[in-house]
């Protein structure tokens, strides 16, 4: 499903991302191999279930004591000791600057309707990527799978590829099969470079996680929209689940606490001593 309030790097990190965007790109371009691995490698590890986690994607500050994983933007360093999750918005652009890159580096990876149009996710102003064929898949890993690698080079241990539900978004241009093949890439690509990878929401794509190859999940608001449960058996409680409301926060809390790890931020993750920072763990 679609989240109108999915996290998304804040002005911090997003503007950091957008300064190391062209030079993310240019390093990978052209040194990349197409994946054949099928095998999850040996260091691959994934978070363990119910560790207490902070969703720090807009903009990293120091963790509280309780805290065991977190997940940041990839322009951001990972924190020493806990476990990381590398955030990359795989599936579309991110505003700004960005999207500018993308029209003058590789305006056929952006996905454009019949009339010329790009096709856009009007709630966060950010073009989807064309993944509706095999050829433009490994085009675009050229530019995603250094993003991915940058990852592991900073010492994270997981990444988190957003906007899996983009199809949803597409003008019906895109399927749940394209996403899943797309993942699939990012997965093989993830597991090569030691990293585990979640699945970021999207039950319709549940059925297909130990094909695509995930290992755990990252899901927004699975109270309001009464998903916890799926991802808490289909991941056997390796979820971490971020709630927006209080109500929702207490709703996972009541019925899931024992199993998931239920964070409650604020809409716009939020660094803390800013205004508006909400933290809270069950």
């Amino acid at each position: 499903m679609h989240r109108l309030y999915r996290s998304r790097p804040g002005r911090l990190a997003a503007g950091a991302a957008a300064l190391l965007l062209a030079a993310a790109c240019s390093t990978g371009e052209g040194k990349d191999t197409p994946d054949t691995s099928t095998h999850r490698a040996d260091s691959v590890r994934a978070p363990e279930a119910g560790a207490v986690f902070d969703y720090q994607l807009g903009g990293p500050y120091p963790p509280r004591d309780a805290v065991q994983a977190l997940s940041r933007d990839r322009s951001a360093e990972p924190a020493q000791g806990l476990y990381n999750v590398c955030y990359v918005n795989a599936f579309q652009t991110q505003p700004g600057d960005a999207i500018a890159w993308w029209k003058k580096t590789h305006p056929d990876l952006l996905l454009k309707n019949d009339e010329g149009t790009l096709v856009v996710d009007e709630d966060w102003d950010e073009p989807l990527l064309d993944i509706s064929t095999s050829a433009k898949r490994e085009k675009l890993m050229k530019v995603v799978g250094p993003w991915i690698d940058g990852c592991a080079a900073s010492g994270y241990d997981a990444v988190e590829p957003d906007n899996l539900d983009s199809y949803e978004r597409s003008e019906d241009l895109l399927t749940s099969e394209h996403a899943a093949a797309f993942a699939e890439l990012l997965a093989r690509r993830a597991h090569d470079k030691g990293l585990a990878i979640a699945q970021k929401n999207t039950t319709d794509l549940l059925p297909e996680r130990e094909r695509i190859g995930f290992d755990f999940a990252v899901v927004e608001e699975c109270a309001a929209y009464k998903e916890c449960g799926d991802f808490a058996d289909a991941y056997d409680d390796k979820v971490f689940a971020v709630e927006y409301t209080r109500r929702d926060y207490r709703t996972a809390c009541d019925a899931y606490a024992s199993r998931l790890s239920i964070t409650l931020r604020d809409r716009d993750v939020t660094p803390k001593g800013t205004k508006g920072y909400v933290f809270a763990q069950c």
